[in-house]
């Protein structure tokens, strides 16, 4: 039993279009059947003072009715003489979580059930309100413009003013299960009715012989006139282009998406009248079908307009008869095709009457690049709430530097310092579009601003991680560019924050010999590194592609899985970035083409002061008519930690870099540790000490040569450059050319008038450099 109750009405009904272009579907609010929600005052539940009882759900196939009763409070007495008055005559409801496919409200949850008045709300509506941080996710208040029904409603004296039972309304059960969208069978429809004239509607009465098709057709609801479109598109099946009219189908063709009744229901609800306007409609439609072309453009989705041209009616009186029409349909039946059926019958634009094609998607897609490594940028940075960002280290003697590699042997104590202590400050990056209003009130199938607004934040975020690892790439002078003491680019930060490291190779080689050599630089590199953790490598699609392909001498493909390539290369994972196919940058007069970047982005700090993280603003220019948005952020971004990045070079110029051999190897039988040390190579000169050695048989043969003071030295050279060496004023006259192992030990004699020659040749690129001595301490037997 249903407790007593001052009052009921609507609180919702489906198939409601609503003044934004949203329609509330069946059981779209069927989760609040049977729940009891607050009954407030205009919405107002923000004051307890304005709750004035509660309301009972019931939802029905219509839509979902509420049962309401007034509280014994000042405000709750003071509604129940308004509405007794019938001063308020109208419900609506507050509702969020609203779910919409297209136009359509799907699903929802009713918070409130609120009198309203009705007056100032005309029509149905929703006033639409966008939660903080929901783009997926709509609340709102709907109004329906039903007025509501006294009931049980009882005066202070105990007299009945009213007393109406709602109007109970059976629920009729479900039709078993059906093949889903299948067309009616061609038998099943109703014998023609003889006699029917194309012109005007048969009538009983004498004043209606005057009716015409356009007058009866004008008397169906939206729902028999959808059966009437349905009868004439019967043989095409909605996904496979045509229907099969076996004898064994149990299809039921409904009458629309939200019915259960089929076409044939709705058919026999007709009149005799209305059942012979159908055949005539029918009639002429595949009349005008197969004799005008002219009026493609003009006609509707499934039925021409000039159906309902009296005129053009009155001139064509030869139209498909209905013994004809029922032939037609026998044909289809016994073939098991209308569309066939129609064409032997001479009627060759049977398109022209079924549906018109549908999108697949409710939604736009966008055409663009693999972006999903704009999340793994975004996800894997280090971010913090405040937006100047400052690296500091305390000990930085020369001795400590050296030893962490903090430094190059010929960089300043001062400089290092000055980079360490560096300050980034923020800025900001933002990205506005724009729409007529006209286009956001004609989008109905879904909700344009939620897309766009989507599609500004997929922007602003590929645009920031694309700055954090390469900068954004416009020209210094541009007013938009990110500037890159701002967010400062992982790949051109300062050598003390980021290693370059190049790979060299000629211009003839193979993409084998360029991927072995990025390989290979990129493991090499690894012994300067200072990150955090196991860092990443973003590379070209086409850089992995050549690493993938690499074959051994045997025609084996080295790495058969991107797992096994991120073992070699010692990376956790391999992330490819579009942005970084073709970038360049030159330096020393040289073009360096970037092919990766190893980094844990947890040493790159991302920092918002309060206000300044991500933002979406709107405004509405009157003017113009036009809804203009805005997304932005104003932020910081940086390295933290030293030789936390290798950046991966290439280049066809031939290189030529000269420094002390590391002191743990050995050369020729003898630790390099015992042959000098604290040395250090400058641009002209080499500076440190020699220590005296003996006994140095695998330098020479020679008993003379096998004692004394020697230097060795590495050479950094492109893969396939030749390189020779030459100790000027030495004992031997002729160049050496360096093997595989880049390195060479010179034995000196006379620190002051001695030099050291280095050439490297690849293709037509030459280097060539001379270093002097004469900084060299040199120690005796």
């Amino acid at each position: 039993m249903r407790e007593k109750y001052d009052f009921s009405g609507w609180a919702t009904k489906n198939d409601l279009k609503c003044s934004d272009g949203r329609t509330i579907r069946k059981d779209a609010f069927k989760d609040n059947d049977g729940q009891t929600v607050p009954l407030v005052w205009n919405h107002d539940h923000h004051d307890p003072m304005n709750v004035l009882g509660h309301a009972l759900l019931e939802n029905r196939d219509q839509g979902v009715y509420a049962y309401c009763t007034f509280n014994d409070t000042a405000a709750g007495n003071n509604a129940r003489q308004l509405v007794r008055h019938g001063d308020v005559t109208a419900l609506s409801i507050y509702a969020n979580k609203l779910k919409q496919y297209g136009g359509d409200v799907v699903h929802g949850a009713i918070r409130e059930v609120s009198l309203v008045l009705a007056g100032a709300n005309p029509g149905a509506f929703i006033d639409a309100v966008l939660e903080h941080g929901e783009l997926a996710e709509d609340a709102g208040i709907i109004y329906t413009g039903e007025e509501i029904e006294l009931a049980h409603t009882v005066t202070d004296q105990g007299e009945a003013v009213k007393a109406v039972e709602p109007k109970e309304e059976v629920k009729e059960e479900p039709p078993a299960p059906t093949k889903s969208k299948a067309k009616k069978k061609a038998e099943t429809l109703p014998e023609p009715t003889a006699d029917a004239e194309l012109e005007h509607a048969d009538s009983e009465e004498k004043d209606m012989e005057d009716e015409t098709v356009q007058d009866v057709f004008n008397t169906l609801s939206d729902k028999q006139k959808q059966a009437v479109y349905a009868l004439i598109g019967m043989a095409l099946d909605e996904k496979e282009g045509s229907a099969q009219h076996s004898d064994d189908e149990d299809g039921l063709y409904h009458a629309d998406d939200d019915s259960d009744e089929t076409v044939q229901d709705v058919f026999d609800s007709l009149t005799d009248k209305q059942k012979t306007v159908v055949y005539a409609l029918i009639g002429q439609a595949l009349e005008n079908a197969g004799n005008s072309k002219d009026d493609e453009d003009e006609g509707d989705s499934t039925v021409k307009h000039n159906i309902f041209d009296t005129d053009e009616m009155t001139e064509n009186q030869d139209v498909l008869s209905h013994s004809e029409f029922e032939e037609i349909l026998n044909d289809a039946k016994r073939g098991g095709s209308l569309k066939d059926a129609f064409l032997a019958h001479g009627i060759e634009d049977i398109d022209y009457l079924f549906p018109d094609a549908k999108n697949i998607n409710d939604v736009p897609e966008f055409i663009k690049d693999p972006d999903d490594w704009v999340s793994v940028v975004m996800g894997g940075v280090r971010k913090t709430p405040f937006s100047r960002i400052k690296t500091l280290f305390a000990d930085i003697t020369e001795a400590d530097a050296r030893a962490k590699g903090y430094i190059k042997g010929h960089r300043k104590i001062e400089e290092v310092f000055g980079l360490l202590k560096r300050t980034t400050t923020p800025q900001t990056v933002y990205k506005t579009q724009k729409l007529d209003r006209d286009d956001v009130l004609d989008i109905t199938d879904f909700d344009v601003i939620a897309w766009l607004k989507g599609e500004m934040r997929m922007k602003l975020d590929e645009e920031l991680a694309r700055a954090f690892l390469i900068g954004d790439g416009r020209n210094i002078a541009s007013e938009d560019k990110i500037q890159e003491d701002h967010i400062r680019p992982i790949w051109t930060d300062d050598d003390l924050f980021t290693i370059k490291k190049t790979v060299s190779i000629a211009s003839i080689a193979s993409d084998d010999e360029k991927a072995k050599a990025f390989i290979r630089a990129a493991v090499k590199a690894r012994k300067n590194y200072r990150g955090s953790g196991n860092p990443t490598l973003f590379t070209t699609e086409d850089v992995l592609t050549d690493c993938l392909l690499m074959e051994d001498n045997m025609g084996r493909v080295i790495y058969d899985t991107v797992q096994k390539l991120e073992t070699a290369l010692r990376v956790s994972k391999i992330v490819t970035v579009p942005p970084m196919e073709g970038v360049t940058r030159e330096a020393d007069g040289k073009t360096y083409a970037l092919m990766g970047l190893i980094v844990n982005l947890k040493d790159y700090n991302v920092g918002a002061d309060k206000g300044g993280q991500v933002s979406m603003f709107d405004d509405f220019d009157i003017d113009y008519n036009k809804m203009k948005y805005l997304i932005e952020t104003r932020c910081s971004g940086a390295l933290i930690k030293p030789f936390s990045a290798i950046a991966l070079e290439l280049t066809y110029s031939a290189i030529l870099g000269v420094e002390p051999e590391d002191p743990s190897s050995v050369l020729l039988g003898k630790a390099v540790s015992s042959l000098q040390e604290d040395v250090v190579v400058h641009d002209k000169f080499i500076k440190g000490t020699l220590k005296y050695v003996t006994g140095y048989t695998g330098f020479s043969g020679d008993a003379d040569e096998q004692s004394g003071n020697y230097l060795a030295l590495h050479f950094d050279v492109s893969d396939g450059a030749t390189t020779t060496v030459q100790l000027l004023g030495g004992s031997h006259k002729d160049p050496v050319t360096l093997d595989n192992d880049n390195n060479c030990v010179f034995r000196i004699t006379d620190r002051n008038t001695q030099r050291i020659k280095v050439v490297t040749t690849l293709g037509d690129d030459t280097i060539t450099k001379i270093y002097s001595l004469a900084g060299l301490s040199i120690e005796t037997a």
